[in-house]
């Protein structure tokens, strides 16, 4: 059941299920709460699972023409405390994965765990900032066009014709977000910062997900942040959507996670 929450004189929606220690999955850009649905019921099979639609996706509003990592992190914690839940185990898919930093940042005490999936630590590369720039061009000039053709792109190369229907429903709900919703992200990520220092040295269970053939994120680049590290890392033969493309890995392997988080 979906449920809303009034921050800031917009809303907010968000999913609670289940019982037991507190689940928090965050999405990433483009995607909305949705696209948990088939490991939520898994999770909260033991545990209580949050799902939310961030700032400017899914049926959630936007604040401004700027949605920073940090303003992500302040509105989750914002519906967390209005559920009155205290300390948390987040899992945050590539944007998502962002914001978990920024939270762990914001709110250190309240993390028993991090996993970025398909996600990582570190700040925008001049070139990546530069693509973002193009990216915002092109959603002035025609969002549909733009949406079209970046969700094909986050599936391995030889999973666009094996999820055709899923990349048609992700394009379908995509194109629900707003222009200004899109732009926000888009320049929030921009200037994200290197959280790298607090995924290593934080005292909460870390762990890093990663595609062999993520189109949008360099392979080598996650192993080389993770060097002489206690960071987990769990390696994937295919691209940045995991939780279509390995799917059922990926339920193993977040439900395993969950319970070192003590």
């Amino acid at each position: 059941m979906y449920h809303f929450f009034n921050y800031k004189n917009i809303q907010i929606r968000y999913t609670s299920t289940g019982k037991g220690r507190t689940i928090v999955l965050l999405h990433g850009f483009l995607e909305n709460l949705n696209m948990w649905n088939a490991i939520v019921p898994e999770l909260a099979k033991k545990n209580r699972v949050i799902t939310l639609d961030l700032l400017g996706h899914g049926k959630s509003g936007n604040l401004g023409y700027i949605h920073t990592m940090e303003d992500q992190a302040q509105m989750v914690k914002a519906v967390l405390d209005h559920l009155l839940l205290r300390k948390y185990i987040l899992i945050g898919h590539s944007m998502g994965g962002y914001v978990s930093l920024a939270f762990a940042e914001l709110y250190p005490s309240t993390i028993k765990g991090i996993c970025l999936t398909n996600s990582n630590a570190t700040e925008d590369t001049q070139e990546k900032r530069i693509n973002r720039d193009r990216a915002i061009k092109a959603v002035k000039q025609s969002h549909k066009t733009f949406i079209s053709i970046a969700i094909p792109n986050l599936f391995s190369e030889d999973n666009r014709s094996v999820f055709k229907s899923e990349i048609t429903q992700i394009t379908r709900e995509a194109l629900e977000i707003s222009s200004q919703g899109i732009i926000a992200s888009l320049e929030g990520m921009k200037i994200r910062k290197n959280r790298s220092e607090i995924l290593i040295k934080g005292s909460f269970q870390k762990m890093l997900i990663i595609g062999k053939k993520d189109p949008v994120l360099d392979y080598k680049s996650f192993i080389n942040q993770t060097k002489n590290t206690n960071i987990r890392i769990i390696e994937f033969p295919d691209g940045h959507m995991s939780h279509i493309e390995n799917k059922d890995t990926l339920i193993i392997t977040l439900k395993d996670f969950v319970k070192s988080c003590n």
